[in-house]
């Protein structure tokens, strides 16, 4: 299972993005998807999580109101649009999944995540 995570790139303060984290799982619908974020000399830290219907939507107290993660499980796609960008939402963006066993389940948890992305840079320049 392959998580191939895309559309980072450089944006000014206050600017918008939206990046994709494309599934090779046919069963991606039973997935619960999270994205997570790196910066420099920073740990990895939770962004926002989805369940696998799209339902369930959880965030970082630091993206809530800017960030929207969704899905289309037609696609195999999970999304997370950043709205209002700041310097500090720098990093590099990894998209991660786990078996959803309940249609509700989210995770904040990196550890409970058994499948990762390869990352895409997201800069926002002041």
């Amino acid at each position: 299972v392959q998580l191939q995570a895309s559309g980072g790139g450089l944006v000014q303060t206050g600017g918008s993005l939206r990046i994709s984290c494309a599934a090779s799982r046919r069963t991606f619908n039973t997935d619960v998807m999270g994205w997570f974020r790196q910066a420099p000399g920073k740990e990895r830290e939770f962004v926002a999580t989805v369940s696998r219907s799209g339902a369930v939507t959880s965030y970082a107290d630091s993206v809530k109101g800017r960030f929207t993660i969704s899905r289309e499980n037609a696609k195999s796609t999970a999304y997370l649009q950043m709205n209002s960008l700041k310097p500090e939402d720098t990093a590099v963006y990894y998209c991660a999944a786990l078996y959803g066993r309940l249609p509700q389940i989210t995770s904040q948890d990196m550890n409970n995540y058994v499948r990762w992305g390869q990352g895409t840079q997201v800069t926002v320049s002041s």
